[in-house]
């Protein structure tokens, strides 16, 4: 439980650097990019493993570039779900994903290496 408490809110660090670096991407408070951290980790652990599978045939024939799509649409189904958080687009989308994995996990990593 708490790996799953700092993991979201290493997310939500990374959601605002996003926001603030990005023009199609709102985000009204640091509570909602909260709850934006939090729907993105439950999306990402049960919603995309089912597309990863229910899309084998496109993910091998585009050569991995459809997993790209499946973290836009997972983007999008969070801005639908989450009051206050808004992508204006499928490319603000994109950058935003790839921009919050990057941050984030530069985050774990400054965070696991400071661990004794």
């Amino acid at each position: 439980m708490v790996s799953f408490l700092s993991k979201v809110l290493f997310t939500a660090v990374a959601v605002l650097i996003a926001t603030y670096i990005l023009n199609g991407v709102h985000v009204n408070s640091t509570a909602t990019a909260i709850i934006v951290a939090a729907v993105l980790g439950l999306l990402n652990t049960f919603v995309k493993p089912i597309l990863i599978i229910l899309t084998i045939p496109f993910t091998i024939l585009t050569l991995g570039l459809f997993l790209l799509v499946i973290n836009v649409l997972i983007i999008k189904w969070t801005s639908a779900l989450v009051p206050g958080f808004r992508v204006d687009g499928w490319w603000p989308a994109l950058w935003f994903s790839i921009i919050v994995s990057l941050v984030s996990s530069f985050i774990e990593g400054l965070v696991r290496s400071n661990e004794p």
